[in-house]
């Protein structure tokens, strides 16, 4: 086989893959603040999914679920602020940008039915601002605070 020829028949099936590995779910191909959804749930496979599961179930222990709650949190007071403070988000090593995406990411993927009408995204700038101050130990206590504030906001019963 002469040189172009290996050279071509190498770069096409190269390129196949390449291609394979950025399509997008056909739901996840316009989210609000989420500039690369492949990237993403790249990202969310890569430091989520290990505690919170594939399908975002979390466990009744030690990590809560985010399927169908996670977007709840954005309909009460200190519920935006929490999202971006607890610790799975607050310390992973993703710059500022990507968790924003990643942030964004989530709620649609996982709580689409729960989004505020009018949610502004997470920026960059606000998730940089909110990591600086984790929350720790005292997060089980908000997180049942908040959560016990979803019924009265949303009028129906917290999960």
């Amino acid at each position: 086989m002469k040189p172009g020829r290996f050279a071509l028949a190498m770069t096409l099936p190269l390129s196949l893959v390449l291609a394979a590995g950025s399509a997008v779910r056909a739901d996840e191909a316009a989210i609000p603040g989420v500039s690369d959804a492949y990237q993403a749930r790249t990202d969310y496979q890569l430091k989520c999914q290990g505690c919170h599961r594939p399908d975002g179930s979390g466990d009744d222990h030690s990590n809560p679920p985010m399927r169908g709650i996670v977007a709840r949190f954005l309909s009460v007071p200190g519920g935006r602020e929490f999202i971006g403070r607890v610790p799975g988000v607050a310390t992973v090593d993703l710059p500022d940008d990507r968790l924003a995406n990643l942030v964004n990411w989530t709620i649609y993927r996982f709580d689409p039915a729960h989004v505020p009408q009018g949610f502004r995204p997470y920026t960059a700038e606000e998730i940089g601002r909110l990591r600086q101050n984790p929350l720790r130990l005292e997060r089980a206590a908000i997180r049942a605070r908040l959560v016990a504030g979803f019924a009265k906001t949303l009028g129906d019963q917290s999960p």
